[in-house]
C-alpha cells in the first residue's frame, strides 16, 4: 500500500467564482469538521493514484480539506493480476455488462479477501479509532470488517452503477453485500444507483466534482492552447508560444511530454476538431464513436475526431486497457483512406499527471465538440470538464450523464448505440457555431452550481461528522 503526498490548498480561492452562499456555507461545513475531526484523521483509500475520475478527483479535492485543518490522508492499494482481474469483473457487472463472463464464487472470494488482508496489514498501524475512512469503489470495499474493528468509522462511496439491474449487477450486489453492510454509511453517485439489498437508512446519494483550479479545468490563453497542443504533437501549429500552465500549489510548469498518436498525417491546424477523452475501455466505446464519426460527419464539414486516453500500461487496476487500445488500433488501419485520414488516436503520457491534465485541458478548450458516447457511464466527470469550458458536449443518455445534461439546454443527449444520431448531433452543433456556444455557456453555470469541489466536500464533511 502507498501512501500519496497531499499538499495544502486554501480553500478561500473558490470565492471568486461560486456564489456568495454557495462560498459561505463550504466555510462554516469546514470549520465545523475541523473542530469535530480535530485529534483524528480522514482517510481516503482507493486503488489507483492516476488514470481514473476518482483518482483524478482525490488529487485535488483532499488539498482543500489539508487547507482547512482537516488530516486528510490519502492511501492507495496494491494488488496482484488475480485481484484486478475480480475487480475488474465486479466493475463491469456493476454496470450491467458481463464484462469477461466470469463468475464471482468461492474461488473469487477467496482471491479478493487475500490480496486486501496483505494490504490491511499496512494500513493496521496507521489507522487508530476514531478516525473516519472512505472507501472508494469495489477494489477496497472487502477492508471494511477489518476498519470496523480498529474502531475506525467507515463510509463506503460506490462511483459505478446501472439504472436498469441485470443478473450482472445482482451477482455482484450479492457479492458486496457483506462487507457493504459494515458500513456506516454508503455513497452512490445516483439515486438509482442504489441496491435494494442495503438499508436504505445508510444509503446517501453525492455527485463526484471537479476542481476549477486543478491543472485539468484552471483558464487557459488561447495562445497557451496551441503551445501545448504543438509541444504535445496532439494537434501541431508551430506554435512558438510558452506551453506553460500552473501545478496544484501554484507553481508554474511547462509541457515537455510527447503523446504516442497514431494518424496518417497531423490534425490540421485550422480543423474542426471532435474529442472523446477516457480510459481505454469498451464501455466508452471508441470504436462506436470512431464509426460514427466516419459514417455520419460529412467529410464537406472539414472536421476531425481524436480519441485520447492515457499509455495503457500506466492505468494498474485495468487490465482490458491493452487488448481495448489494440481493437481500436486494427479497427483504424482497415478504414477506407479517406475516413483513416480524419481520424487520430492519441496515447497521452502519464509520468507527470500535471502535465497529462494540461494536454487534456488544452484539448478540451482546442474542440468545436467534446463526445462522451460511453455504452455504461457511473457519473462521468469528463462531462463536467468540458462543460466548465463551455465547450458543447454531446454525450449518450446513461448513466450520470443524464443528472449533468439537460438534452437541448446544456449539451446533447444521444442514444449510444444509435450512431446515426450521434453523427447528426456533431454534425449539427459543428455547423451551427452560436447554438454551441449557448449549450456552452448554459453547461458552464451548471457545473459552477452543482459539480465543483465545494459541493462535495461540504457534503462528505457533513457525512464524516454523523459518524464520527
Amino acid at each position: 500500500m502507498d501512501e500519496i503526498e497531499i499538499p495544502s490548498l486554501d480553500a478561500t480561492r473558490f470565492d471568486s467564482i461560486l456564489e456568495t452562499d454557495q462560498a459561505e456555507e463550504f466555510a462554516t461545513r469546514l470549520r465545523a469538521a475541523s473542530s469535530q475531526l480535530d485529534g483524528h484523521t480522514y482517510w481516503h483509500i482507493n486503488s489507483t493514484a492516476a488514470g481514473g475520475g476518482v483518482a483524478e478527483m482525490l488529487q485535488s479535492v483532499l488539498s482543500y480539506l489539508r487547507g482547512g485543518g482537516i488530516n486528510a490522508r490519502w492511501a492507495v492499494i496494491e494488488g496482484d493480476e488475480e485481484f484486478f482481474v475480480v475487480t475488474k469483473r465486479i466493475h463491469n457487472f456493476l454496470h450491467g455488462s458481463k464484462g469477461d463472463g466470469g463468475s464471482l464464487g468461492e474461488a473469487e472470494r477467496a482471491a479478493y479477501e487475500l490480496a486486501l488482508g496483505h494490504q490491511f496489514k499496512d494500513l493496521e498501524a496507521l489507522v487508530q479509532p476514531g478516525d473516519v475512512v472512505v472507501l472508494h469503489d469495489p477494489q477496497t470495499l472487502g477492508m471494511a470488517p477489518h476498519l470496523r474493528e480498529l474502531g475506525a468509522s467507515v463510509i463506503w462511496s460506490c462511483h459505478v452503477g446501472t439504472d436498469e439491474p441485470n443478473e450482472f449487477a445482482h451477482s455482484a450486489w450479492e457479492f458486496l453485500a457483506p462487507y457493504a453492510r459494515l458500513a456506516q454509511r454508503v455513497v452512490f453517485s445516483r439515486r438509482s444507483y442504489a441496491w435494494d439489498l442495503l438499508d436504505p437508512t445508510l444509503v446517501e446519494v453525492i455527485a463526484p466534482c471537479i476542481d476549477a483550479f486543478s491543472p485539468k479545468n484552471q483558464r487557459l490563453t488561447a495562445d497557451v492552447v496551441a503551445a501545448v497542443l504543438d509541444q504535445s504533437g496532439v494537434v501541431p501549429s508551430g506554435s512558438s508560444g510558452p506551453a506553460s500552465f500552473h501545478r496544484q500549489n501554484g507553481d508554474e510548469a511547462v509541457v515537455k511530454a510527447r503523446a504516442v498518436m497514431l494518424e496518417e498525417e497531423p490534425v490540421p491546424a485550422g480543423a474542426k476538431l471532435v474529442t472523446q477523452i477516457s480510459r481505454w475501455d469498451p464501455l466508452k466505446d471508441h470504436l462506436g464513436v470512431m464509426v460514427g464519426f466516419c459514417e455520419y460527419v460529412p467529410e464537406s464539414i472539414d472536421a476531425h475526431v481524436v480519441l485520447v486516453g492515457p499509455s495503457p500500461e500506466s492505468v494498474t487496476d485495468d487490465p482490458e486497457g491493452g487488448d481495448t487500445l489494440d481493437e481500436l488500433r486494427k479497427a483504424w488501419s482497415q478504414l477506407p483512406d479517406a475516413s483513416r485520414e480524419r481520424v487520430h488516436i492519441a496515447c497521452l503520457p502519464m509520468d507527470d499527471l500535471a502535465e497529462n491534465a494540461a494536454i487534456v485541458n488544452a484539448l478540451q478548450r482546442r474542440s468545436d465538440v467534446i463526445i462522451q458516447k460511453s455504452l455504461a457511464e457511473g457519473f462521468g466527470l469528463t462531462v463536467a470538464e468540458a462543460m466548465w469550458k463551455e465547450t458543447p458536449t454531446v454525450a449518450s443518455a446513461v448513466g450520470g450523464i443524464q443528472e449533468q445534461i439537460e438534452d437541448g439546454v446544456n449539451g446533447l443527449l444521444v442514444d449510444p448505440h444509435d450512431l446515426e444520431q450521434f453523427g447528426r448531433a456533431v454534425s449539427g452543433l459543428l455547423e451551427d457555431p452560436d447554438r454551441a456556444r449557448e449549450l456552452g455557456r448554459r453547461a458552464h453555470i451548471s457545473v459552477r452550481d452543482h459539480y465543483l469541489a465545494p459541493h462535495y466536500l461540504a457534503r462528505f464533511l457533513e457525512l464524516a461528522m454523523s459518524v464520527s
